[in-house]
C-alpha cells in the first residue's frame, strides 16, 4: 500500500498537474523518444502528432493524482489501459523506461514545485500503479496463451480474402499461416496488426474484429485514412493495407484484446441498442451478429450513420439480417443530402444519429447501449444518454481518444459531418 505521506503529496500536486498536464506529457514523450528510441514503435505517430496521446496521458495522470486515495474509482481505466498494453505487447522491462522519463520530466517541467519529496512520492506512486498494471497484463497474456488456438506475441496470418465493402472500407479475411486453430474472442474486441514502418522499424495499429466469433478466420474492415488532423501523417497503415497487401500476403497479428464487448451471459429483457458511425460500425457489427444468435427474441435496434450511400459499408449484410430476424429494427442515417432523384424513405433518412432518432426506434429509453464512431458522434451520443439518466452500467462504448474528451460539449452538426 502507498504510505500516507505519499498519498498526501501526490494529491497536493493534482492542481499543478491539471494546469501543466499537456505541457508535461508533450515534454515526456519527446524526452523518452530521444533517450529511449527503442520504445517508439509501441506508439502511434498519428496520435502523437495530433496530440491525442499526450491528452490521454495527461488526463490519466491527473485522474490518478486526484483519486490516489480511492483507486477503486479508476478500475475501469486500469482495465482499459491493461488491455491496450497487452495488445501492444508491453512488458515489465518497459515500465522502468517510462518511469525514469516521467519522473525526470516532472522535475524538469515543474521546476521548484517538484522537490525531492515530490519526486520520491511520485516514484512510489508510479511503481504502485505499474505493479497493478503488470499483474493484470500478465493475466491477459496467460489467458491468451491458455485458449485453444491461442498464442502470445505475434503470429503470422495470410490474407485469405480481400473485399471492398464500400468506396473507402475494405475487409481483410485472415487465416493462420500455420494452419492452426483460432482462439475464441468476445464480440467487440480488436486485434493488433504489426507492419514494417517507413523508418525501418515497425508500427502497430488496433483493428476491431468485424465478424462474429467462432469462424475459421479473423476479419478486419479498414477505412482508408486520408487528410488527418493538421500536421499528422496520412494513414500509413491503412493505405498500405489497401494498396499493397493482397491475397496470400503475410501479416503479423497479436491476440484479441479489449474491454469493450457484449457479454452474452448477461440476460436482460431491456432492448439492446447498437449505434455505429462510419467505420466505427465494425465492432458493432460483430456484436449484432452475436446477439442475434445468442439472444433470440430480444428487442435489438441497429443504427448506422455515415456520409452517404457511397460510403455505407455492410448494408447488404444488415438488410439480410433484418429479413431473417423480426426482433431486429434497423435504420441508416446519412449526413450528406441525397443526390438528385434519390429518395430516402423507411429505414433511411438524412441527418445525424441523435437522441430523437433513437427514441423513435426503441420501446423504452432504459436499454443497453453500445456505440462506436468518430469523436463528435461519440460525444453527442454520450451526452444524450446522460440527459436521459441511463445508468453507467448500461452504457458501453469504444472511444479512440482521451476519455475526458467525452465530457466536452456536444459537437455541432458540421463537425459531425466532417468526421463521419
Amino acid at each position: 500500500m502507498l504510505s500516507p505521506q505519499t498519498i498526501t503529496i501526490v494529491k497536493a500536486t493534482a492542481p499543478v498537474l491539471q494546469e501543466q498536464g499537456e505541457k508535461l506529457t508533450r515534454y515526456f514523450y519527446t524526452r523518452m523518444f530521444s533517450h529511449n528510441p527503442e520504445v517508439s514503435p509501441l506508439f502511434n505517430p498519428a496520435n502523437q502528432s495530433g496530440g491525442t496521446q499526450q491528452r490521454a496521458l495527461a488526463g490519466a495522470i491527473c485522474a490518478y493524482a486526484a483519486n490516489i486515495d480511492n483507486l477503486e474509482i479508476l478500475g475501469g481505466a486500469v482495465e482499459l489501459i491493461a488491455h491496450k498494453h497487452a495488445s501492444l505487447q508491453i512488458k515489465p522491462e518497459h515500465y522502468p523506461i517510462v518511469g525514469e522519463n516521467l519522473l525526470a520530466s516532472i522535475r524538469e517541467v515543474l521546476g521548484e514545485a517538484a522537490n525531492d519529496d515530490v519526486i520520491k512520492a511520485w516514484g512510489e506512486a508510479y511503481m504502485f500503479l505499474a505493479d497493478i498494471l503488470m499483474g493484470r497484463e500478465k493475466e491477459l497474456y496467460e489467458e491468451s496463451a491458455r485458449k485453444e488456438g491461442g498464442w502470445t506475441g505475434f503470429r503470422n496470418f495470410k490474407i485469405d480474402r480481400k473485399e471492398a465493402e464500400c468506396g473507402i472500407i475494405t475487409s481483410f479475411y485472415l487465416k493462420p499461416e500455420d494452419g492452426g486453430a483460432l482462439p475464441s474472442y468476445l464480440p467487440g474486441q480488436y486485434i493488433t496488426l504489426r507492419l514494417p514502418a517507413k523508418d525501418g522499424q515497425t508500427t502497430m495499429r488496433n483493428y476491431s474484429l468485424s465478424d462474429k466469433p467462432g469462424l475459421d478466420y479473423f476479419r478486419i474492415s479498414v477505412k482508408r485514412e486520408k487528410g488527418l488532423a493538421a500536421g499528422a501523417p496520412d494513414g500509413y497503415v491503412s493505405n498500405t493495407l489497401h494498396d499493397k497487401m493482397n491475397i496470400g500476403d503475410t501479416l503479423e497479428i497479436g491476440p484479441p484484446c479489449g474491454e469493450f464487448y457484449l457479454n452474452i451471459k448477461d440476460r436482460h429483457e431491456r432492448p439492446l441498442v447498437l449505434l455505429g458511425a462510419g467505420v466505427g460500425v465494425t465492432p458493432i457489427l460483430s456484436i449484432l451478429k452475436t446477439a442475434l444468435e445468442a439472444m433470440p427474441g430480444r428487442e435489438i435496434v441497429f443504427v448506422h450513420g455515415c456520409l452517404n450511400e457511397e460510403t455505407h459499408a455492410f448494408k447488404g449484410t444488415v438488410d439480410e439480417l433484418a429479413l431473417k430476424h423480426p426482433n431486429l429494427k434497423i435504420h441508416y442515417r446519412y449526413s450528406d443530402a441525397a443526390k438528385p432523384g434519390v429518395k430516402r424513405e423507411g429505414q433511411c433518412s438524412t441527418g445525424f444519429v441523435d437522441s430523437a432518432l433513437i427514441e423513435t426506434m426503441v420501446s423504452k429509453r432504459h436499454a443497453d447501449y453500445y456505440f462506436c464512431g468518430p469523436r463528435p458522434f461519440m460525444i453527442n451520443i454520450y451526452h444524450g444518454l446522460l440527459k436521459w439518466g441511463i445508468p453507467g452500467s448500461q452504457v458501453h462504448f469504444e472511444f479512440f481518444g482521451p476519455r475526458q474528451d467525452l465530457e466536452q460539449a456536444p459537437q455541432p452538426n458540421e463537425e459531425q459531418r466532417r468526421a463521419a
